[in-house]
């Protein structure tokens, strides 16, 4: 390889090695950021309830907030969402919670099974609540589209639910309720999970760096993989001076 083409070599490695070190930098500061989110929903979770907002919310401010609701369900107007639990396949128990003031809160009220829909506990008048916020899920299951007009529902999309439901000045939100003394449904199962594999990552691109700098450096002029580099003593020795040549 000439000079010239060693030069365009090593350029070319030495701006690999810039894109993988910003690689690795970034998914650091993905790794504290996510440090941080994971600790602000544990504080949420662990905190006292308090009023579920009026207004829109927003993933960075509420979601997982554990609040409290008072009011009347509307148990004509609920419905069953598909779920897999660590109670096995069932559905999610969607009720709309009417409070005072004419909103509505979809509240899931729990799991509960095939056999068990039927004894689901379903509260009379005036309650009192508490749960954790939770966003809409307005894309449906994994490679599953909710069907409101079949009533086949594979996510918890409280705007399609609550106009496929005929739900009034329903919240942009629903309440995971906290777990009850009823039997059914079974509350309380919220799965508070965040995936963070960012060190990985970091440390993966940084490798991926060093190995391409370490490349570099054996393949610049003089180094070990360099045609320049002459051969050594021990190299040299072993080549008999009265060999015949030619």
């Amino acid at each position: 390889m000439g000079a010239a083409g060693l030069g365009v070599l090593l350029a070319a490695a030495g701006l690999l090695a810039a894109v993988f070190i910003s690689l690795g930098t970034w998914q650091v500061q993905r790794l504290s950021w996510k440090l941080d989110l994971i600790e602000r929903v544990g504080q949420r979770v662990r905190a006292a309830p308090v009023e579920a907002p009026a207004g829109p919310v927003t993933a960075a401010a509420d979601e997982y907030r554990h609040v409290v609701l008072h009011g009347r369900f509307l148990h004509t107007q609920e419905t069953l969402v598909q779920a897999v639990t660590e109670q096995g396949p069932g559905w999610w128990l969607l009720t709309p919670l009417q409070q005072a003031d004419g909103r509505s809160v979809l509240v899931n009220r729990g799991f509960v099974t095939t056999g068990s829909k039927a004894l689901a506990a379903r509260p009379d008048g005036e309650v009192a609540l508490t749960g954790l916020l939770r966003l809409t899920e307005p894309r449906g299951g994994f490679l599953r589209h909710n069907d409101p007009a079949a009533g086949r529902w594979f996510s918890r999309d409280v705007a399609a639910i609550a106009a496929a439901r005929g739900i009034p000045n329903a919240a942009p939100y629903f309440v995971d309720a906290d777990a009850g003394s009823d039997a059914w449904p079974v509350g309380g199962l919220t799965v508070v999970s965040f995936h963070n594999n960012h060190l990985v990552y970091a440390l993966t691109w940084f490798g991926l760096a060093a190995m391409v700098a370490g490349a570099a450096w054996m393949l610049r002029p003089g180094g070990r993989w360099s045609r320049e580099n002459p051969l050594s003593p021990a190299s040299a020795s072993a080549v008999p001076h009265d060999a015949p040549h030619g």
